[in-house]
């Protein structure tokens, strides 16, 4: 992609966004706080919007082989955005990201692989687009964590193993990029909605599925590191405090720091970028392939981040 084209998708991109705001303020698709809520004002809802239509874009300009992945991408994005303007069924919204996360795979050639490997990249898909869209609850941080993400993928991409097309990459990295300067900010312009936090999810996960296949390396997972601890640490507590894990909430310990240690939510946001961007150094640099250092990594990284969970939040927060 030439430096013009970067330029002109950019500058697309936040014409697009622009007329979304527009769009969404004569609709009233806006953002509500609630008790539930780390914000207190009323802000425009769906800005993520321009993923799915940034990968539209790569479609129309570039054409594609990667057909399933995209209608995919668009039946999770269009289910998502409904819910954004109303709530959708649950039963409906599942199937409907079964069917993606099925047609995910059978890009990706997934279903030829045996029945142990299927199951650990179902796991993966699911858990990965929920973490996403779960830890999408402060300013900047969807933004900023896909960014840093992005980076590391093209880079990989560029520079290690060619595992996709590099527009394609380019082209969701930009998307981000502008969506980031409308939402890193103190007062938020738009915030991601699910269209934006789940549809990034579905990316990311063909983006590190297509890496982990074409290197037979699985500790690639670790991409996801920071979030994976807070949501999977998350998940637990909530079942010792028997609370219903489907319900919304914010005992995230992002949301913690946030909501409760008075940390402001940019740098919130920026702890987890650059926790996730050391480990991401240190999986390029090290190369690392060793199952076992992979687990190995987890694990400690697991105590740890438990540890400063304690000696933050307390016992009776976490344990009830």
């Amino acid at each position: 992609m030439t430096i013009s084209l970067i330029l002109i998708m950019i500058t697309v991109f936040i014409v697009i966004e622009l007329l979304y705001f527009k769009l969404a303020t004569y609709y009233n698709i806006i953002d509500q706080p609630n008790i539930r809520s780390s914000h207190t004002d009323v802000t425009i809802r769906g800005g993520g919007i321009i993923f799915p239509l940034a990968l539209l874009a790569y479609f129309i300009y570039f054409g594609t082989t990667s057909i399933y992945f995209l209608c995919g991408l668009f039946l999770i994005s269009i289910v998502s955005f409904a819910d954004d303007i109303k709530p959708v069924n649950n039963k409906l919204r599942l199937i409907i990201h079964l069917i993606s996360v099925g047609l995910l795979f059978y890009e990706l050639h997934l279903f030829s692989l045996p029945w142990y490997m299927m199951l650990f990249a179902f796991f993966f898909a699911i858990g990965t687009i929920n973490a996403v869209n779960f830890m999408d609850g402060i300013n900047g941080i969807t933004g900023g964590y896909s960014l840093i993400t992005l980076i590391t993928l093209w880079f990989i991409n560029t520079y290690m193993v060619l595992f996709t097309d590099p527009n394609l990459i380019l082209i969701t990295l930009l998307s981000v990029a502008v969506f980031t300067v409308f939402n890193f900010r103190k007062k938020a312009l738009c915030f991601a909605g699910d269209i934006g936090s789940v549809s990034i999810g579905f990316i990311l996960v063909y983006f590190i599925l297509a890496l982990i296949l074409k290197t037979q390396n699985l500790n690639y997972i670790l991409l996801l590191l920071a979030y994976g601890l807070d949501v999977v640490t998350t998940v637990i507590f909530r079942f010792i405090r028997k609370e219903n894990v489907l319900e919304a909430h914010r005992t995230h310990f992002y949301q913690y720091l946030s909501n409760n240690r008075g940390i402001t939510q940019l740098r919130v946001s920026l702890i987890y970028i650059l926790l996730q961007f050391v480990v991401n150094l240190v999986l390029i640099f090290s190369r690392i392939e060793s199952v076992g250092l992979m687990i190995t990594i987890m694990t400690v990284s697991g105590i740890v981040f438990v540890k400063l969970r304690f000696e933050f939040e307390g016992t009776k927060r976490l344990l009830g």
